[in-house]
């Protein structure tokens, strides 16, 4: 049985394009609205972000604990279902 969320399973079997960042799991209002106002509005932004990191966990994690306050878990969370799309797209 997946230990996953249905927000993870949702996101990592749909197209990315045009979903807000909130749709990412680990990213609720709060991690959002701070991304947003770092110029991170959609699921693709900081999909760029992981990629230019070259998808590095410690790199990805601090980046986004420091644009977003997110927490362990919620960088995590975020982390992985990037890797998963990724994984399961490209």
């Amino acid at each position: 049985m997946s230990n996953t969320s249905k927000k993870h399973q949702s996101f990592c079997s749909e197209p990315m394009k045009g979903k807000p960042v909130t749709a990412l799991p680990g990213i609720g209002p709060g991690c959002g609205s701070q991304l947003q106002s770092q110029g991170y509005h959609k699921a693709t932004d900081v999909f760029g972000k992981y990629l230019t990191v070259n998808e590095n966990r410690n790199e990805f994690q601090g980046w986004l604990k420091d644009q977003s306050g997110a927490n362990f878990k919620q960088q995590g969370g975020c982390y992985h279902a990037l890797r998963d799309w990724s994984d399961n797209n490209l």
